[in-house]
This record gives structure tokens, C-alpha cells and sequence, in this order.
């Protein structure tokens, strides 16, 4: 995110192996997409389960109320008012 009102917030999640990256996960894809031949059948599965409502909502329940924390303390550091 860019900006105080976390608008342009977005929700990564990456499943990485022996330093490659299998699967990700993006909030503003809306799906998990896969980058080795494991990472694609799964990303499939986890498409069609209940995976991916999970993560869908992980932006909404997790990202924004910690970023707004994380953005007061920072302004609280530099002194200036949000």
C-alpha cells in the first residue's frame, strides 16, 4: 500500500521449495497460480477449495488492521500528524 487509507493494499502469499517458488498467491489476482508442474496442480486444487476462501478474506481480516497500525507507529516516530 501506498497511501494512509490502504486502498491500493495488496496480499501476497508465495510457497517456496529448495529456493523456488511453487505457488502464489496474489489479492488482487484473486487465485493461487502455480510456476512448477507441483505448483500448477495444486494451485487447481486450492482454486476449487476451501483454500481460497481463506486467503481471500486474509486481506481484509490481517493486512489492513496491521498496516494501520504499523502506519501510526510510524507516524508517531516522525512526529507527523495522519
Amino acid at each position: 500500500y501506498s497511501s494512509k487509507d490502504l486502498h491500493g493494499a495488496e496480499y501476497i502469499d508465495s510457497y517456496v521449495f529448495n529456493k523456488v517458488e511453487d505457488i502464489r498467491f496474489n489479492s488482487t489476482v484473486g487465485k493461487f497460480v502455480g510456476y512448477t508442474e507441483h505448483g500448477v496442480k495444486n494451485a487447481e486444487a486450492w482454486n476449487k477449495g476451501s483454500e481460497l476462501a481463506q486467503e481471500l478474506g486474509e486481506l481484509e481480516r490481517y493486512c489492513k488492521p496491521n498496516a494501520a497500525i504499523d502506519y501510526s507507529a510510524i507516524l508517531d516516530k516522525t512526529g507527523e500528524q495522519g
